[in-house]
């Protein structure tokens, strides 16, 4: 059973950064397309950036959110810098077997409990 641990959250002000972790169980990590989402309150789930062999940004994090991956300790971290307000939101890491990168959070298989990150003003 794969199992997705999520930590690094916490308040921040704007324009702070702050670093998300996901570590994943399992021997298989480096197959899984790695998918970052949130979800703010009163608001559906939301692609914010995944990774397979390179990443991709929706249009609002581009610039300021980096995701990146550790095979060799099965992690995909979420570099946030520039925070806004608006970014506040609960974070979820995403696996999807087969590598290959999507943008529907239905197309991921395994999820994290999230974790939640609050940009003050």
């Amino acid at each position: 059973q794969v199992q997705l641990v999520e930590s690094g959250g916490g308040l921040v002000q704007d324009g702070g950064s702050l670093r998300l972790s996901c570590v994943v169980s399992g021997r298989t990590f480096s197959s899984y397309a790695m998918g970052w989402f949130r979800q703010a309150p009163g608001k559906d789930r939301e692609f914010v950036a995944a990774i397979s062999l390179r990443p991709y940004y929706d249009d609002f994090v581009k610039g300021r959110f980096t995701i990146s991956r550790d095979n060799a300790k099965n992690t995909v971290y979420l570099q946030m810098n520039s925070l806004k307000p608006e970014d506040t939101a609960v974070y979820y890491c995403a696996a999807r077997g087969g590598g290959l990168l999507r943008i529907a959070a239905n197309d991921y298989e395994y999820w994290g409990q999230g974790t939640q990150v609050t940009v003050s003003s």
